[in-house]
């Protein structure tokens, strides 16, 4: 039996994933993404080495938020001058960009390190349906389902797979 892991150009592979934010809540939805763009879901996984899969994320405009969040979550950041704190609400964030409220709940449960950038990059996020560009590429479907074990997220975490998106269960 070999001793490496097979660091050859099939083992890190990417294949395209779609999935649909309708009614979806944000943490659930954005850890499965951070999963698959680390690539935890492949046998081949190694910390060391950036082989995640793209994901494209559709419909982000209808997230969910539970508890009291819609009115009490703040995003901060700051200029770095003095008084330079800025505070946008997720009501006005939800209103003009959507799609950064995923990508900061996944930039959140990246990695601190410097594969996080280039893992961000291959998430792709539309406030409505993704483009034509971008569901032909796609190999992968998954959404939440009472299946566990049958996502492409590895054992346990439930969702479905269709091979195909136009092939996917209804």
């Amino acid at each position: 039996m070999s001793a490496t892991k097979g660091k050859t150009a099939l083992a890190l592979t990417r294949v395209w994933h779609h999935t649909s934010a309708q009614d979806r809540v944000l943490g659930n939805l954005a850890s499965r993404i951070a999963w698959v763009l680390m690539g935890k879901h492949k046998p081949t996984y190694d910390p060391a080495v950036d082989a995640g899969d793209y994901v494209v994320v559709s419909d982000a405009l209808a997230v969910r938020l539970t508890g009291k969040k819609a009115e009490q979550k703040v995003y901060r950041h700051h200029s770095g001058f003095i008084g330079g704190l800025k505070e946008v609400p997720i009501s006005r964030m939800r209103e003009r960009r959507p799609e950064e409220i995923i990508r900061r709940a996944v930039s959140g449960m990246l990695p601190k390190n410097t594969f996080r950038d280039r893992r961000l990059d291959r998430l792709k996020i539309f406030p409505g349906e993704a483009p034509e560009v971008y569901r032909s590429n796609t190999l992968r479907t998954w959404r939440d389902g009472s299946g566990v074990g049958a996502g492409p997220l590895g054992q346990g975490m439930g969702g479905e797979v269709g091979e195909r998106i136009g092939e996917a269960r209804e």
